[in-house]
């Protein structure tokens, strides 16, 4: 096997080489990929010569698929495949995908369409590294938290910067509420890395108020995007992204002066998360069962 791992930083990211994922993947290939995400968290494939069922077929060597999203609409007539399009507006908060319902996805794939001349950036941050980074105290007292993670809140934008086409984006992306409670720290099913299973779906912590949940949520997000935690990947044309999303967050930056920017992204259904005392999260409101099957944690 000519499988080549190249690191790009200390503690998140590796460059993968000497694979075409453009056809079917072996087992020992697709163990290999699997092995350096769960080290690396995030991997990059360059020159890739893939379409939406590519990018599919691709994503399938890690298990079932889900839908697109649980109520965004789906790139026509690839129902698997969510289009990232600046023109729908950016992602530019820092989150996991689709922590909202009971089991969100394990990996996501994420495929460059079309680039803006200048920046457009994804962010990618180590939840794993940004729990290590916690002082043992600070440690002890997340290991004991729950939050609740929704997409039915107001995203911080002022309500003046709503227009009609936000105010109609907003209402899709919200017309089915789920709220969910995971552990504020996930043990990751095939490593058992602690990581911070936070983000900007998490809206509360269980038992206290908004106010303090918020002081308690970003000091504990700050340790994830510390510089030191993050991979800050410039876009290629004919790239593919996967990361887990399990132990990562991330963050597309809005600095391309509204040039048009696109990606497709596919994501792998995954399990459902577990605390560090081995209790699983429970759904508090919204069915998600259209959206995603659940995966078993191994």
């Amino acid at each position: 096997m000519s499988l080549k791992i190249s690191r790009i930083t200390a503690n998140i990211g590796a460059r993968v080489g000497g694979v075409d994922i453009s056809r079917p993947l072996d087992a020992q290939e697709v163990s290999a990929i699997r092995e350096a995400l769960s080290v690396h968290k995030a991997l990059v494939f360059d020159d890739v010569d893939l379409d939406d069922a590519g990018q599919q077929a691709f994503a399938r060597h890690f298990g079932d698929l889900t839908t697109a999203h649980p109520t965004v609409g789906a790139v026509d007539g690839a129902p698997n495949v969510l289009p990232v399009d600046s023109e729908q507006g950016s992602a530019n908060q820092w989150h996991t995908d689709v922590t909202f319902v009971l089991n969100p996805p394990q990996a996501s794939t994420l495929r460059s369409i079309t680039l803006p001349p200048y920046g457009g950036e994804t962010l990618i941050a180590n939840a794993a590294a940004a729990y290590r980074d916690l002082p043992e105290p600070l440690r002890r007292f997340a290991d004991t938290l729950w939050a609740e993670h929704t997409n039915d809140y107001d995203y911080a934008v002022p309500q003046e910067d709503i227009d009609e086409q936000k105010a109609a984006q907003r209402a899709e992306f919200t017309s089915i509420t789920y709220r969910t409670a995971h552990p504020v720290v996930r043990v990751h099913p095939l490593t058992g890395e602690r990581g911070l299973f936070i983000g900007g779906f998490a809206q509360r912590i269980t038992g206290l108020s908004v106010g303090e949940s918020r002081r308690v949520l970003d000091l504990l997000q700050a340790y994830v995007t510390r510089p030191e935690n993050v991979l800050r990947h410039s876009w290629s044309e004919n790239q593919l992204v996967l990361f887990d999303n399990r132990i990562t967050q991330h963050y597309a930056i809005d600095n391309y002066d509204g040039r048009p920017r696109r990606l497709h992204r596919v994501t792998v259904a995954g399990d459902v998360p577990v605390g560090v005392e081995g209790k699983e999260s429970y759904s508090v409101e919204g069915d998600a069962s259209h959206y995603t099957p659940v995966a078993a944690a191994a």
